[in-house]
């Protein structure tokens, strides 16, 4: 048994107001980039639609993600190294810009720079890609707030697979349907099929908390990577020529913070912590036979950490006590193993996904309510989750590979704490009944109730922080001092500093605080000039033609 930790993630989606903070906080804080215009780390998508990129979803067209052969074994859905080096140079089944979206601003200077006139004047959208002026047709939040419309059902990838099994259910389900938000990042797999496609060796995984990264200095921009990854997030940045992705703010997490989007979350929806887990059987785990059966093994897949000999283990392979103590009290191990209410999204890639997620109920309480019922009942609410107006097998082809007793149970169990806290809350005797239905405790169902709906932040968050011993490994290289556009030698643009060229972090947050606490001007570059980036601009100075000099010069009348 090799024990290793994993950072991982839960959202739970009963909480999720479609806001899209934790998309915008992400944006400014880590694709505020030339070449990252379209880039999204953090999205939030309206299910059902069509997801960004769109349909990504729909792997009998982007072959991303596992496989297994003949003989049971792992394979890329690309296909192994021949086909590999085939399409080493084009590869045919990456997302277009099209799919992603092209990226846009606003012909803001034609506002404060129209001659007068007896039209209004209008900022036209001009692409960020060729600077030219654009037909807004498409963007990553284009499915905002239409799910289950005509617009976007009927090119919902999972929708379309439902549809071929149980038509009329669906589509008379689906013409009633309510909608729900999904943020998606990066999974931080386990077994990540984005790495494995990787010819250069870029992507690795970190051995200290396994998140997975790109190592700028060896990717070739091959682009493998994103036709390998199933949930199309490692992106391609066309200035630079390299692969980005989520790196679920490793800087943050290694002081023991939390990630932009979970501290900014105004939901509060996120919970962050480790797992432990067996090293050397997450092979067997994703080889499992039935995609059934792979949200099981992967939940084998997670070690107890109150278990005598996982502890000998883990502190065996250098895992330090406080790495321990965090496991113990982790609030993602909590709702994926030990109450069972969090599930992985999409499964049957056999990545094994460590962002996990607990599936939405509110809308039965509203539905019973209305029809007149004691919508928190629990007689109530059992009865009715197998009618809920979305159908229980969509969420199952999101969460469970289509197993409808998982996501069955976890509703029951969502259910049951409804129910049973209603009772406490209103000091009424609680009924032990409803806890003992779904095989839960009166403890557990209550330490579950504060653990979703009223934790504090520190419950939320359980981060043990990197240690002096790994700081060597886990530092930066590279010093603002030593390098070439360090202090009093760089650039900066309206999109960044140093907008496309490959700069350390040290640099550029050097760069980033000088520029905004000393300069009274805005940054001018005549490269992008027509193009406004309001993520980074930080109020000062004004952009020329704003307030335009008369013939007799500025502050005198004309």
């Amino acid at each position: 048994m090799r024990v290793m930790a994993q950072v991982a993630m839960v959202m739970n989606l009963d909480k999720c107001i479609g806001c899209h903070t934790c998309s915008v906080t992400c944006k400014q804080a880590w694709t505020n980039r030339a070449g990252t215009e379209y880039v999204w780390f953090n999205n939030v998508e309206t299910r059902p639609g069509q997801g960004y990129p769109r349909r990504y979803e729909d792997q009998d067209k982007w072959r991303g993600g596992w496989t297994l052969n003949r003989r049971g074994q792992l394979r890329l859905r690309t296909g192994g190294r021949l086909q590999k080096l085939a399409t080493i140079f084009a590869s045919p089944v990456q997302p277009t810009l099209a799919d992603y979206y092209e990226p846009w601003t606003y012909d803001y200077e034609n506002l404060i720079s129209a001659p007068l006139g007896d039209d209004i004047p209008v900022a036209r959208p001009k692409s960020l890609i060729t600077g030219e002026d654009m037909k807004i047709t498409w963007s990553a939040n284009w499915d905002d707030d239409l799910g289950g419309s005509a617009a976007t059902a009927e090119l919902d990838p999972i929708l379309q697979k439902l549809r071929k099994d149980a038509s009329d259910k669906i589509k008379f389900s689906f013409e009633q349907t309510f909608m729900f938000y999904l943020p998606r990042i990066c999974e931080h797999c386990l077994n990540p099929s984005c790495m494995a496609s990787c010819p250069s060796g870029a992507i690795y995984k970190r051995e200290e908390d396994g998140i997975v990264l790109v190592d700028q200095d060896r990717c070739r921009g091959w682009r493998q990577c994103i036709t390998g990854c199933p949930y199309k997030k490692i992106y391609y940045n066309h200035r630079t020529g390299k692969a980005e992705k989520c790196t679920f703010c490793y800087p943050r997490i290694e002081v023991g913070q939390p990630t932009v989007c979970s501290e900014t979350c105004v939901g509060r929806l996120r919970y962050i912590g480790i797992f432990l887990y067996d090293a050397d059987k997450v092979t067997e785990a994703a080889s499992t036979p039935n995609d059934t059966d792979l949200y099981e093994a992967q939940l084998d897949l997670m070690l107890d950490p109150f278990d005598p000999e996982v502890l000998a283990a883990a502190r065996k392979n250098n895992i330090p006590d406080d790495w321990l103590d965090a496991a113990r009290r982790s609030p993602v191990y909590a709702l994926a193993k030990r109450y069972k209410v969090a599930l992985p999204l999409h499964p049957e890639y056999r990545t094994m996904p460590m962002v996990w997620y607990v599936p939405p109920l509110s809308p039965i309480v509203d539905l019973l309510t209305e029809q007149g019922h004691d919508g928190e009942s629990a007689g109530n609410l059992f009865g009715a989750i197998d009618t809920l107006r979305i159908p229980i097998e969509y969420l199952a082809e999101l969460f469970s590979a289509g197993d409808v007793s998982v996501v069955d149970g976890v509703l029951h169990k969502l259910a049951a704490m409804r129910a049973y806290m209603r009772d406490v809350a209103l000091g009424r005797e609680p009924d032990a009944s409803i806890p003992a239905a779904v095989g839960m405790t009166e403890e557990s169902i209550s330490e579950m109730y504060h653990l979703m709906a009223i934790a504090k932040y520190e419950d939320r968050y359980v981060i043990p922080t990197a240690h002096t011993e790994q700081g060597h490994r886990l530092e930066e290289m590279a010093c603002s001092l030593d390098y070439d556009d360090g202090p009093g030698m760089y650039e900066s643009g309206p999109f960044g500093e140093a907008s496309g060229i490959p700069t350390p972090v040290s640099v550029e947050t050097f760069q980033a605080l000088k520029q905004r606490q000393t300069t009274d001007t805005a940054t001018d570059d005549h490269r992008l000039r027509g193009r406004v980036n309001l993520l980074n601009w930080d109020g000062n100075g004004a952009p020329e033609g704003m307030f335009p000099t008369t013939s007799a010069g500025p502050g005198k009348d004309s």
